[in-house]
């Protein structure tokens, strides 16, 4: 089934010559094509939930750089909506949600077993991109992981330390964890559903996981992770998931084999000469230059990068940032960090 596919080989645990490469947040405004399309569609939702054009938006980058994976367009909070939760985009603000905060709060949540009339638009993007990308190019799908959705449901928004959450966990545990399990049996479905209309991969975003300290982080991230990994394993023998708990640190050591992930990804708070040795030992690692680089470019691009690939270069890697790229990145930068990969 991986034939071609450099993704999916690195992913079964191939070191490759040259690795492969994908970004995150790929689809995005620091492309002109992303924000003309992202005005045709009126706002970021009405995009999200619109497969043609969600599609054509995940197919831009590719199209312009031969990435070796997409990534499909949705957005992390789509399960909260899904879950009943009301959500709003603010402009130059971001995202906005009603709040659980109490008993009362969550009672008005809908059951799992609803979501799907709600992200149904989401499963057509992904068939539509089964038929229209490159036969060699990976489809890899996502959520976010349910300690960082279940942050932006108690906060409303996000937060720099997720104190909300952390408060919530701390004064009604019971509240907070029941909100975890009915968010992590969501992101079940959501990517089994993901899987059953095409998608090859799937990547659990846990952007947060970082402000989970001790026992938390093993409670709250991994345990999630290896939960929704063993669900989809489960039910989909053989498809690869990349975990992402970001800035965990020391805690990314020993995560693939706790979880069951195939892949960890790094963000670039870690060297890359550490997590080889200490993380990339239990298989594949995706990562982890700096989304900066893609803003000044220059040299240091080109050094960083052909360190990052040295680094891991004696086993799996797929070469990514250790963030998602941001609006203020030159797309020459892009251009300049996939040939340095490609081309030494």
């Amino acid at each position: 089934m991986t034939g071609n596919k450099t993704i999916l080989r690195a992913l079964a645990g191939e070191a490759l010559e040259v690795p492969p490469i994908w970004m995150m947040r790929q689809a995005g405004r620091y492309l002109p094509e992303y924000k003309a399309t992202r005005a045709q569609a009126g706002d970021f939702l009405s995009l999200c939930y619109n497969p043609e054009l969600a599609c054509e938006v995940t197919l831009q980058p590719i199209r312009r750089y031969g990435f070796d994976a997409a990534i499909l367009f949705a957005d992390i909070l789509l399960v909260p909506q899904a879950l009943g939760a009301d959500l709003w985009f603010v402009t130059g603000e971001g995202p906005r949600l009603s709040t659980v905060t109490t008993q009362a709060d969550f009672d008005k949540l809908g059951p799992v077993a609803d979501i799907h009339e709600t992200l149904s638009p989401i499963y057509q993007t992904v068939r539509l991109l089964t038929d229209a990308l490159p036969r060699e190019t990976t489809l890899i799908g996502f959520a976010g992981a349910p300690w960082t959705v279940a942050t932006y449901m108690i906060a409303g928004q996000g937060t720099k330390d997720q104190g909300p959450a952390h408060a919530l966990k701390a004064e009604n545990v019971a509240l907070f964890e029941a909100l975890l399990e009915r968010i992590t049996l969501a992101t079940i479905e959501y990517l089994s559903a993901q899987v059953d209309a095409g998608a090859e991969v799937v990547k659990i975003f846990d952007s947060w996981a970082g402000s989970l300290k001790g026992a938390d982080f093993e409670r709250y991230s991994l345990e999630p992770a290896r939960q929704i990994t063993a669900a989809l394993k489960a039910r989909h023998p053989g498809i690869p998931i990349i975990g992402f708990p970001r800035e965990a640190g020391e805690k990314y050591v020993g995560f693939a084999k706790a979880t069951g992930v195939d892949c960890v990804a790094l963000d670039n708070s870690v060297a890359p000469e550490w997590a080889a040795a200490n993380v990339q030992v239990d298989g594949c690692v995706q990562g982890n230059l700096a989304s900066h680089h893609m803003v000044t470019g220059g040299q240091a691009l080109v050094d960083e990068t052909r360190a990052i690939v040295k680094a891991f270069s004696k086993g799996p890697h797929i070469f990514n940032l250790g963030h998602g790229i941001t609006p203020d990145a030159n797309p020459d930068n892009v251009q300049l960090m996939i040939d340095t990969v490609r081309e030494g």
